[in-house]
């Protein structure tokens, strides 16, 4: 099999775990080249503070087999952004598999790729890819066809993991979870919705009220259809 390779959209005020999780599970592939794809070469300041540095940009970026777009605040204004979804139009249909981790599905969603596609995100957006013509379905990982969509942060290693092996085979994914030693026990449970303490999910939904009235007009406004 020839080499494989994944390219991982980054912008300003991108959540860094939704990019890192997967470059570190790609990058540990025999047989795959990781690239990170921006605007510019300039440094993008993550969430948080976090410097990263793009291989190639928009225009120049090579051939690529993978697509993967993260999420985190800066999603928003990649939503809007045409450089960003054009490139994303153009590159589709000659992708291996398009992909996204948490809130970069609405980015997905925004550029008309999700379409009747059956998709996942983070908790607090799931029901809003139902405003981009996705089809919103729970789950860590999500399959449709050749698209690959993460939940919430965590879940782009488990995205990954899924993709490697898609394409090398389990024995493959396995030897990359294994020399990560990704085996989750988290000290609490209070990963989801559902399993948060009431306080808790209260907190976060009370802290994520802009944010979220920012993507609900995002949405409304989008141009897909």
């Amino acid at each position: 099999m020839s080499e494989v390779t994944a390219g991982i959209i980054i912008f300003p005020d991108l959540t860094q775990l939704d990019a890192t999780g997967p470059w570190e599970v790609f990058a540990s592939t025999p047989g795959m080249r990781v690239l990170t794809i921006a605007k510019t070469r300039e440094p993008i300041k993550a969430k948080g503070g976090l410097l990263l540095l793009a291989d190639a940009t928009l225009a120049d970026c090579p051939p690529l087999d993978i697509v993967c777009v993260p999420g985190g605040p800066g999603a928003n204004v990649a939503m809007e952004d045409e450089e960003i979804l054009g490139f994303l139009r153009a590159r589709a249909p000659g992708l291996r598999y398009l992909t996204s981790v948490c809130t970069g599905a609405l980015v997905l969603g925004a550029a008309g790729l999700l379409r009747g596609r059956r998709a996942t995100t983070h908790w607090s957006a799931h029901d809003l890819l139902a405003g981009l013509g996705a089809i919103p379905t729970a789950g860590r990982v999500v399959r449709d066809g050749n698209v690959f969509t993460g939940g919430g942060v965590t879940a782009g290693i488990d995205f990954a993991l899924t993709l490697v092996a898609e394409i090398f085979g389990s024995e493959a994914a396995q030897m990359v979870q294994l020399g990560l030693e990704y085996a989750p026990e988290p000290p609490f449970a209070a990963g989801t919705p559902a399993t948060a303490p009431a306080n808790v999910l209260a907190a976060a939904l009370t802290r994520g009220v802009a944010m979220r009235a920012r993507r609900e007009e995002l949405v409304a406004r989008s141009k897909i259809f």
